[in-house]
């Protein structure tokens, strides 16, 4: 596996790799996660922890790299209930105060998700400190990870960096639940256009939420997918989850229906671990490489 992320290779699945391996670290508190990031990705890498949101800010001559951590633990969807069924429709607002100078860009009818953006509004002053005085320090290309709820706080943060004049250059997620409606979508679409690589295992029903309802859901993915499973397997989360769900095809599932469809997710909650995603771009990655004449295609 290569140790340093190459920043001129945007897209590219071994820089994806090492993105997955800084998720997996972000999981760890000090001083282990910062000793892994050294040691295994050669960054410089400090936590910053403000109530239940966590970010490694890392770097090195040539990068500066945000990588969220998912949630408490990496194997454990806890907490998370009621941001992806429960109160999933409560929660999709147009941003208002503090959150709506940044997001105001977005355009009218823009919605998100008020848990995700008051998650990253807990963190936000010392992660743009902590960034701000990197990116002073040396200009250098900033990249932007998470897996899971991490996956969500990378691309709402990108835009907040964005908004406040520090350009982000990649942004990669493993796993990452919706963050808005398809003007929210539309919003990300246009302001980093190639720039987003959303890494996704379809048997891993996270991707799926925020429900309202699994057939007519107003959540919407950012671009731009990247599978890691074959098509024929693409429909097994979904199908799981539709069979619960079926009869709020067209309307808010009910509290009976809520509990089904999240004892369908706890069920295929393994998954949705970053070991998991770590092994499958591990072998996105020997795909690659098998199907082509050039060692270097899946670089």
């Amino acid at each position: 596996m290569p140790t340093k992320l190459d920043v001129s290779a945007h897209g590219s699945p071994r820089n994806a790799l090492l993105l997955a391996e800084a998720c997996s670290l972000a999981y760890y508190d000090e001083p282990e996660g910062a000793k892994g990031f050294r040691e295994e990705l050669g960054l410089e890498a400090r936590l910053i922890s403000v109530s239940n949101t966590q970010v490694y800010v890392a770097q090195s001559d040539e990068v500066v790299l945000v990588a969220f951590r998912g949630s408490q633990s990496p194997t454990s969807l806890d907490g998370l209930k009621d941001w992806l069924l429960t109160n999933a429709n409560n929660y999709l607002i147009v941003p208002e105060g503090r959150f709506g100078t940044d997001f105001a860009a977005a355009g009218v009818g823009a919605r998100f998700h008020r848990g995700f953006m008051q998650a990253l509004d807990d963190i936000w002053a010392p992660l743009f400190s902590a960034v701000d005085e990197a990116m002073q320090k040396a200009e250098r290309p900033l990249w932007i990870t998470g897996h899971s709820l991490g996956g969500a706080l990378a691309l709402l943060s990108a835009w907040r960096f964005q908004r406040n004049f520090l350009a982000v250059d990649e942004i990669v997620t493993f796993g990452a639940p919706m963050i808005g409606n398809q003007t929210a979508a539309d919003a990300f679409e246009r302001e980093f256009a190639a720039k987003i690589s959303r890494y996704v295992n379809f048997e891993d029903p996270v991707p799926l939420l925020p429900s309202v309802s699994l057939l007519a859901n107003t959540y919407v993915h950012c671009p731009t997918e990247v599978a890691l499973t074959p098509a024929q397997a693409a429909a097994s989360a979904l199908d799981a989850l539709k069979q619960k769900a079926g009869a709020a095809a067209d309307s808010v599932m009910n509290a009976s229906l809520i509990e089904d469809v999240w004892g369908a997710v706890q069920e295929r909650i393994s998954a949705h671990f970053i070991g998991h995603y770590l092994d499958r771009v591990k072998s996105k990655i020997a795909e690659l490489a098998s199907s082509s004449d050039d060692p270097s295609a899946a670089s």
